[in-house]
This record gives C-alpha cells, structure tokens and sequence, in this order.
C-alpha cells in the first residue's frame, strides 16, 4: 500500500473514533433535556442560519426532507421551534426557534463546548489551529462530494 493510501486509512480510523466518541458523548449531554441528538442539531442549525424552509434545513443537516419533517414536528410539539411564514413567498413556511429553544441550545452548547475545552486543554494551541483547518478541509470536501 503507498503512503497516500496509508494516511488515508489512519486519516479515515481517526476521524471515525472521533466521531463515534464525540456522537456518543453528544447524546450523553443532549437527551438529558430531552431532546434527541438530531433535534439538537436541527436547533443548532436554525441558530446559526435564522429561519429556514423544511428543504433547506434537512440539506444543511444533510437529510431527506421527510427525516428532517419528523425532527422538527418533534421541536414544535415540544415548543422549541415555530413556523412562520416566508416574509418572500406567503405559501411558503419557515421555520424558527422559539425563545424556548434558543435557551435550551444555548444550555447544550455551553455544556458541549466546556467539554471540548477540556479535552484540548494539553493540547498546543498550534495543533488545535491545524486540527481546525484540517477538519473545516475535510469537511468542504465531503461536503462537495456529497453535492451539498
């Protein structure tokens, strides 16, 4: 096997340990205020984007549209989100976080982020730079080839 082959693999083993740690340590954090990891992630996505149509919430999490429909019936039977109308199109909805879930993704993500810095506090603030770049790399690429 070449080299490139070589830290493809040690690459791919290691983002997938990563992954498998952070999913794991994700739903230990987030079903405590009992939302699922996916609903965290639909709050987090409408946090950082604004109010969004059911279509382009279930891309961005790369989703289908009906698995992305269940997860935010749950936020609004719940509370957490809300459906507007399109201020661009009046037969289009958008959806949006209530106050109530602005606050619980504001708990989460202060605990999340607490945890993360712990876990890199030994580490140089070098190599979390080049983790960082490494990682948002990665994650273009996947992106593009996943055509999202």
């Amino acid at each position: 096997m070449d080299s490139k082959l070589k830290r493809a693999e040690a690459l791919y083993e290691a983002v997938n340990q990563l992954i498998r740690v952070h999913q794991f340590r994700d739903r230990e954090s987030i079903c405590c205020h009992n939302v699922s990891v996916a609903q965290c992630y639909a709050l987090e996505t409408l946090v950082k984007r604004g109010p969004l149509r059911l279509k382009a919430l279930a891309e961005d999490m790369c989703l289908d549209k009906s698995t992305a429909s269940r997860v935010v019936d749950s936020l609004l039977r719940k509370g957490y989100a809300l459906k507007n109308l399109d201020p661009l199109d009046q037969r289009a909805v958008q959806l949006s976080l209530s106050p109530d879930g602005h606050a619980l993704y504001s708990t989460i993500h202060k605990s999340l982020i607490a945890e993360e810095a712990s876990m890199i506090s030994d580490i140089s603030d070098e190599v979390v730079d080049a983790a960082i770049v490494l990682l948002e790399k990665l994650t273009v690429a996947a992106r593009a080839r996943l055509g999202t």
